[in-house]
């Protein structure tokens, strides 16, 4: 039940982080050059939720959980 609960939060994370720097990309409409647009991206808190998020998918992912609440096939 952690876990999924965990890989929900981690999915969320990364849905807004990614989000966030898609919608940033129209800085580069406004004449931002690409280094300029990474360098923003990496300053800004919400765009960090992408990689958080993935981390956080990762550990839910390749974690070994409980005997209890393994599921076999």
């Amino acid at each position: 039940m952690y876990r999924t609960f965990f890989f929900l939060i981690g999915f969320s994370l990364m849905v807004t982080g990614l989000t966030y720097i898609i919608v940033y990309l129209n800085l580069l409409t406004l004449g931002y050059t690409y280094l300029e647009y990474f360098y923003f991206i990496l300053s800004r808190i919400e765009c960090s939720f992408l990689p958080i998020g993935f981390i956080i998918i990762s550990l839910c992912i390749f974690t070994k959980g409980d005997r209890e609440n393994d599921i076999y096939l």
